[in-house]
């Protein structure tokens, strides 16, 4: 039987990537105890109020088919919440999704094709490779640089840019390194976008998880409002993952012509978790700042518990729910790593090839778990890691 060429284009770009993880789970039905520092799954629950208000929409009735723009309570919503951030958003510039992913996988669908090309800061969530192969185009690595603190540099994303190159996909705060570039550095890589004429889609989902400093996005930017578009979701900022609520904010006539692609993706969301959604945009709640302070408390836990490794370089993150950390000092990469970690100490971590070449000799913890736990995973992971140096005499980082 004949299959089509996307088939082919995402072989090994789905849950190829998450094989680690995945053993890990097949060990804890087999009925191992495994410390999973692998997804970024908040360990909180979402507010009571949002819980409600979803119960309430949907005892209410608020089962039936929605529009592919977005409800209009949530338009409404979104559309005031981005207005704060630029004040000529209207109606027009919102679209809904059930996630970021979706969002995403619609927006470069409506961007890039065979034949074009996506500048990506490597290293990059894990998806994203996906998301661009299932368009046809190609996706070009722009390295970020550990000595750099991961932010990206325009000089490296001017010597990126292909002839063929349509798109930035830009990721602040960064998924997996944690780093959140100032407004400077984005009006800097804003200006090369200008140079080149480059769309930059800007996934925002950690905006509300930044440890010290202040939140900056292109879409803030005047001279890039008419190429920038912000997707997001309450996935990170509201505890909320399952739900699947996102949206994409852009120019008005990049939302005209996409709302078609959403249309023929799905005729709109859920009306009642588009209510709860627009609860969540519209009011105050803590979620955000309690994940705050406990992934950025976490974080300095492992600092402590895994920086005076020799063979270990834990990177301190600016902002999000993961943790880098350099184990290329113990003479494994990432990959061998993780696998090896898994099966001897029975801790599930991230390869860093996983999220691109650049992270290939790191592994990611995730900061969702309580700090005790973390606390035996740390030291799980440096027992591990001081084994290895006594086997190699490797401490690179000494």
């Amino acid at each position: 039987m004949r299959y089509a060429s996307i088939t082919d284009r995402l072989t090994h770009l789905g849950s190829g990537k998450w094989t680690v993880h995945l053993k890990a789970r097949e060990m804890m039905d087999a009925g191992t105890p495994v410390i999973e520092l692998t997804i970024g799954e908040p360990d909180i629950m979402p507010d009571k109020a949002l819980l409600d208000e979803a119960e309430r929409s949907m005892r209410a009735g608020r089962i039936r088919y929605s529009n592919g723009r977005g409800e209009p309570k949530i338009v409404a919503a979104l559309t005031e919440k981005y207005r704060q951030r630029r004040p000529s958003v209207t109606e027009r510039n919102i679209l809904c999704f059930p996630g970021t992913q979706t969002a995403l996988f619609a927006v470069m669908l409506g961007l890039v094709e065979g034949g074009d090309a996506v500048l990506v800061p490597d290293p990059y969530y894990a998806t994203y490779e996906g998301v661009i192969a299932a368009t046809g185009a190609a996706m070009v690595p722009v390295p970020l640089r550990p000595e750099n603190g991961f932010h990206l540099k325009p000089e490296d994303l001017e010597a990126a840019v292909t002839p063929n190159a349509r798109v930035l996909l830009l990721n602040t705060p960064h998924n997996p390194t944690g780093a959140a570039l100032t407004a400077d550095e984005i009006a800097a890589i804003g200006e090369v976008c200008q140079r080149h004429d480059l769309w930059i889609v800007c996934d925002e989902v950690y905006e509300k998880l930044i440890f010290e400093r202040t939140f900056a996005s292109p879409f803030d930017i005047e001279a890039l409002q008419e190429r920038t578009i912000a997707v997001s979701s309450i996935s990170k900022s509201h505890a909320a993952p399952g739900f699947r609520s996102g949206w994409a904010v852009g120019p008005e006539e990049f939302c005209d012509r996409l709302l078609a692609v959403s249309e023929t993706m799905l005729f709109g969301g859920q009306p009642f978790i588009a209510d709860m959604t627009a609860m969540a945009v519209s009011d105050e709640f803590d979620t955000a700042e309690r994940m705050r302070e406990s992934y950025q408390r976490r974080a300095e836990i492992l600092m402590e518990h895994l920086g005076g490794h020799g063979a270990l370089r834990p990177m301190m993150p600016e902002a999000g729910m993961f943790l880098l950390v350099d184990v290329s000092g113990t003479g494994l990469d990432g990959e061998t790593f993780a696998t090896r970690l898994l099966e001897e100490k029975h801790v599930a971590v991230m390869p860093g090839a996983s999220f691109g070449e650049q992270a290939a000799g790191f592994i990611r913890l995730s900061l969702t778990v309580a700090d005790g736990t973390l606390r035996e995973a740390a030291g799980r992971i440096a027992a591990f890691a001081d084994e290895l140096a006594a086997n190699t005499g490797s401490k690179k980082w000494a």
